[in-house]
C-alpha cells in the first residue's frame, strides 16, 4: 500500500470496522454509530479496498473477523484510543484556565500527603484554587462529600458504594516505646504487648477500630493507662516515659528522637483511598488532581 492510499483511510471507516467487530453484526454497529447499514458496509468495504485484504467475513450468523481482520482491528482500536485521549487532553486544556478543586481529608494525610501533591498541581496549573479541609475524623469526611461542600476526599477502603474510591497507600499500624524500653527477645510479642501500660486513642476513634479487632483475634487486652484525643499529644507522651502506643505510621509521624518504632506481632494496615461521590459530575480540575495522586509513589519508609 503506498502513502496515498495510507492517506485516504478515514477514521469513520476504522471506527465502523471497531464497532462490527464489537457488535458481530452490521445492524447493531450501523445502530451504535448512528449511521445506516449500507453507509457501514460501504465503510467496510472501503477500507477493505484500500487494504486490499478481506477483514471481516459475512454470513447469515453475522460478520466476523479474518485472521487478518484481527490484526488490523488491534491498530484500528490503538488510533480510536489515540484520538479519544487527544480529544481528553484538548477539553481538560479549555477547562484548566480557573476554576478550584475542593478536598476534605484527615490529619495524617493533610499533613504528611498533600503539601506536596499540592505543590505540582499548582505548579501545572497555577490559574486552579486548591481549597482543603482538614477535618478531625473519618466520617466528617465522608459527610462533606456526600453534601457536596468538597470533591475530592480521603477515606479508608474498603468504603461505601456511596464514592467511587482508588487506593492510595498502606498505612501499617506501628507500635511506639519510649527510648528506655527492653524487648525480650527478637520480636514484639502480644503478651509483652499486653503487659506494657498504654497510651491509646479512644476505643470509639475510627482509625483505630480496626486495631482494637485485630487484638481480639489474637487474645490480647491492652493495659490501657491513658486515652488521649490527640496523635501528637500521645507521641509527646511515649517520648517521655509515660508507656507506649500503637497508631498508624502516618498519624504518629514525625517520631521524635530516640522513640522505639515496631511491627504489630502480626502486622496490620489501613488501607487509604481516594474518593469521590459516585456518578457526580465532575469538573476537569478535579480529574486533573486525581491524576497526580494516582502518580504519586507514596510509600512510607521501612521501620528498622
Amino acid at each position: 500500500m503506498n502513502a496515498n492510499r495510507q492517506g485516504q483511510i478515514k477514521l469513520s471507516q476504522l471506527r465502523a470496522l471497531v464497532a462490527v467487530a464489537e457488535r458481530g453484526n452490521f445492524g447493531e454497529a450501523a445502530l451504535q454509530l448512528g449511521l445506516s447499514q449500507s453507509a457501514v458496509s460501504h465503510a467496510i468495504a472501503t477500507l477493505e479496498d484500500m487494504l486490499g485484504v478481506v477483514v471481516l467475513s459475512r454470513g447469515r450468523h453475522g460478520a466476523h473477523l479474518t485472521p487478518v481482520g484481527d490484526r488490523v482491528l488491534t491498530y484500528a482500536q490503538q488510533m480510536m484510543q489515540s484520538l479519544d485521549g487527544m480529544m481528553k487532553e484538548a477539553n481538560l486544556a479549555k477547562g484548566l484556565e480557573g476554576g478550584q478543586v475542593r478536598i476534605a481529608s484527615f490529619r495524617s494525610v493533610a499533613t504528611h500527603i498533600l503539601p506536596e501533591a499540592i505543590a505540582q498541581f499548582r505548579q501545572r496549573f497555577p490559574d486552579i484554587t486548591v481549597r482543603l479541609t482538614d477535618h478531625e475524623d473519618l466520617p466528617e469526611v465522608e459527610q462533606t462529600l456526600r453534601e457536596g461542600r468538597a470533591d475530592i476526599g480521603f477515606t479508608y477502603l474498603p468504603a461505601s458504594e456511596d464514592f467511587e474510591v482508588w487506593e492510595l497507600l498502606q498505612d501499617e499500624f506501628v507500635v511506639l516505646f519510649p527510648p528506655a524500653f527492653k524487648l525480650k527477645g527478637k520480636r514484639l510479642t502480644w503478651e509483652e504487648l499486653a503487659h506494657h501500660p498504654m497510651i491509646m486513642p479512644p476505643e470509639t476513634d475510627a482509625t483505630m477500630l480496626q486495631f482494637y479487632a485485630h487484638c481480639l483475634k489474637f487474645n490480647c487486652t491492652l493495659t490501657v493507662a491513658y486515652r488521649v484525643n490527640t496523635d501528637s499529644t500521645i507521641v509527646s507522651m511515649v517520648a517521655r516515659g509515660l508507656g507506649a502506643a500503637v497508631l498508624p505510621r502516618l498519624s504518629a509521624e514525625p517520631i521524635p528522637v530516640g522513640v522505639q518504632v515496631f511491627s504489630l506481632p502480626m502486622p496490620i494496615y489501613r488501607v487509604i483511598g481516594i474518593a469521590v461521590l459516585a456518578d457526580a459530575l465532575q469538573v476537569p480540575a478535579v480529574f486533573a488532581f486525581l491524576d497526580i495522586l494516582k502518580c504519586k509513589d507514596l510509600l512510607l519508609p521501612p521501620i528498622v
